[in-house]
């Protein structure tokens, strides 16, 4: 049926291709060299939530092996501490702040006060609009077969200060299917998935018997689109399998659960959460098999990250969660394969953040960014490749809004080195730490380096207002 739907879908892409190439009288093709592309974004999965991370409390060998096959990154960013704004600026390669998607898109109605504060919430953008262009319009337009499976969440429709809904398109018109993606499995306005086993009530993913589990469903839909791709020609493939795993709901197998149950513990504070670690792990695994098995591997880019930290996880050594500009709300985890371009078993810790995946595969692709978006990111391929360091001073990011769950404040902040300064718009104030020295974010060092403080605010400052950045108002 999967088949069915992607050879549909892809015979009306061409034909509508060869409209427009007989009016521009050229068509697009792929380079002869372009690799397949694999990009895996787990959901709220923390720096710390897996083995080769440093948890052996968890068994994660399809990613460990990942790792193994790769380069880790010890020093990765989600672009935002939750997961729209990420998500947004992974498919345009701008920015939260530039975008204006700063929060999650269900999060606080427009112009919400805090009780008890005086700060309010500015107006963000709750969808990625039609508009703008994408990655996977990118690689469709140079002849990639493009597939989305798993979590969305840019389609919500942007509500007004009175809070109605603007005269948009509707919630299923911003889907992945409009924006670029051949197929899209599973992909909506939802944030989690109402359920992990089937029936799992997700608009466009029916269960095919009930009990199936969500992310090995994924997995199976991942495998059927490479295949459908592949029987097609050589036409280079894009996959972007967004898991929904491991956002709430949290639902795990019965007999993993029962295994972390007997290791419950430091680590392991959650079986049930720890279970579905495992769970996304072994159908991950599942996916990276068929490409082994089907000899694409040497031809295929695969990139591994989370959007953001953990919801409810130990996150020690790192300071706070999800929705904080912390660590633990923006460190994540990062490992690229790619077999004759990154060497094996290899780690760095360069800073990166997710707006690099954009430009990344961008040039893995042969392509440049498209002139209507403006790069906040740099191409990690040089690196990768191992011909140049990766020269950047500074990364940024800018979160004025409070994650629904959470005690955040809100926040701007810069990495600059191994220095790193928090702006808090409720007092006006900074925090600096030397992550080198303290990754834990404990000591604030602002008032004993004054100098480095105002320097990093100057920069900060200076990149909010390029980016025009939005900020919260004061309550009169």
């Amino acid at each position: 049926m999967l088949r069915f739907r992607f050879e549909c879908l892809l015979t009306s892409v061409v034909c509508l291709c060869v409209f427009s190439v007989t009016a521009a009288g050229e068509e697009p093709k792929p380079n002869a060299k372009s690799p397949n592309i694999v990009l895996i974004m787990a959901d709220d999965l923390g720096w710390k939530d897996l083995h080769c991370y440093g948890n052996d409390r968890l068994d994660t060998p399809n990613i460990d092996r990942l790792a193994e096959q790769g380069l880790l990154f010890t020093d990765a960013y989600s672009a935002a501490p939750v997961c729209t704004p990420t998500r947004a600026a992974l498919m345009t390669g701008e920015s939260p702040a530039r975008l204006n998607i700063t929060n999650h898109a269900g999060g606080h109605p427009p112009s919400f006060q805090k009780p008890g504060t005086n700060l309010i919430t500015p107006i963000w953008l709750r969808h990625l609009p039609l508009e703008r262009v994408t990655l996977a319009e990118q690689l469709k337009q140079a002849g990639y077969a493009t597939g989305f499976v798993g979590k969305w969440h840019l389609s919500h429709r942007t509500r007004s200060e009175s809070g109605s809904e603007s005269k948009l398109p509707t919630e299923s018109e911003l889907r992945p299917e409009h924006q670029g993606f051949d197929i899209n499995i599973g992909g909506c306005r939802f944030g989690g998935p109402p359920s992990y086993f089937s029936p799992y009530k997700i608009p466009n993913l029916e269960g095919k018997s009930d009990g199936e589990y969500l992310p090995d469903r994924c997995a199976d839909e991942c495998i059927d689109f490479i295949k459908s791709a592949k029987a097609e020609g050589d036409r280079p493939f894009f996959l972007c399998w967004w898991n929904y795993s491991v956002h709430y709901p949290f639902q795990a197998p019965c007999d993993l659960i029962a295994k972390y149950e007997q290791r419950k513990g430091p680590g392991i504070e959650n079986p049930t959460y720890a279970a579905m670690i495992e769970g996304m792990d072994a159908s991950i695994g599942k996916l990276l098999k068929a490409i082994d098995d089907q000899g694409l591997d040497k031809d295929t880019l695969v990139i591994f990250t989370s959007d953001n930290g953990p919801f409810a996880a130990n996150v020690k050594p790192l300071r706070a969660e999800k929705g904080y500009l912390y660590e633990g709300g923006i460190r994540v985890p990062m490992i690229v394969r790619w077999p004759g371009h990154v060497k094996p078993s290899t780690r760095t810790s360069a800073p990166v953040i997710t707006m690099d995946i954009h430009a990344t595969i961008l040039e893995s692709a042969n392509l440049k960014s498209d002139p209507s978006n403006t790069p906040d990111g740099i191409s990690l391929l040089p690196m990768l490749r191992n011909e140049s360091e990766l020269k950047r001073e500074s990364i940024y990011f800018h979160y004025p809004n409070y994650a629904f769950h959470k005690g955040n404040r809100m926040a701007s902040a810069i990495r600059s080195g191994d220095y790193k300064l928090l702006k808090f718009y409720d007092s006006d104030s900074v925090e600096l730490y030397d992550l080198s020295q303290d990754i834990s974010e404990s000591q604030n060092i602002a008032d004993e380096m004054p100098d480095k403080a105002r320097q990093l605010r100057s920069k900060l400052e200076a990149w909010l207002t390029d980016t025009n950045a939005s900020s919260p108002q004061r309550a009169n």
